[in-house]
């Protein structure tokens, strides 16, 4: 498993690929939402915590929020358009500080949750690969 972190850049968006929907279908909705889940209790610990809602209640919908978008990208159903609309998850995110050291912590705890994940590796890479890809359309602040 290669959990290489691409070097990215504010402002440069580059192709990304939707990661393998046979992820899904091994892991299902319910393993989606836990793998998400267990990532964001990662990150309500970490150094980004900031980045996230404070209370429980908060955490909770921004679980549910980026569970149903995941599930959507990886050809399930599209519970985040039906929910949130239209997902433009840059914008959504431009309130935010999201830097390299921010990605990085992000992508970081995303590899916790994925190294021990009982699935095909080549699923898990084509997952990786796309968290990757597209955590760099998500940056908006250059390193202070």
């Amino acid at each position: 498993m290669d959990f290489s972190i691409t070097q990215g850049q504010v402002g440069v968006r580059p192709p990304v690929t939707k990661p393998d929907p046979r992820f899904l279908s091994a892991i299902g909705e319910e393993g989606m939402r836990k793998l998400v889940s267990d990532h964001y209790d990662l990150l309500a610990q970490s150094d980004i915590k900031d980045l996230f809602p404070p209370t429980p209640q908060g955490l909770a919908m921004a679980k549910q929020h980026s569970a149903d978008f995941f599930i959507q990208i990886c050809g399930g159903h599209p519970y985040f358009n039906e929910n949130r609309g239209a997902p433009m998850m840059a914008a959504r995110h431009q309130p935010f500080r999201i830097n390299q050291k921010a990605r990085r912590i992000w992508l970081e705890s995303y590899i916790m949750v994925l190294k021990d994940l009982d699935v095909d590796e080549s699923l898990k890479q084509s997952f990786w690969n796309y968290l990757d890809i597209f955590s760099i359309w998500m940056m908006n602040t250059v390193e202070e």
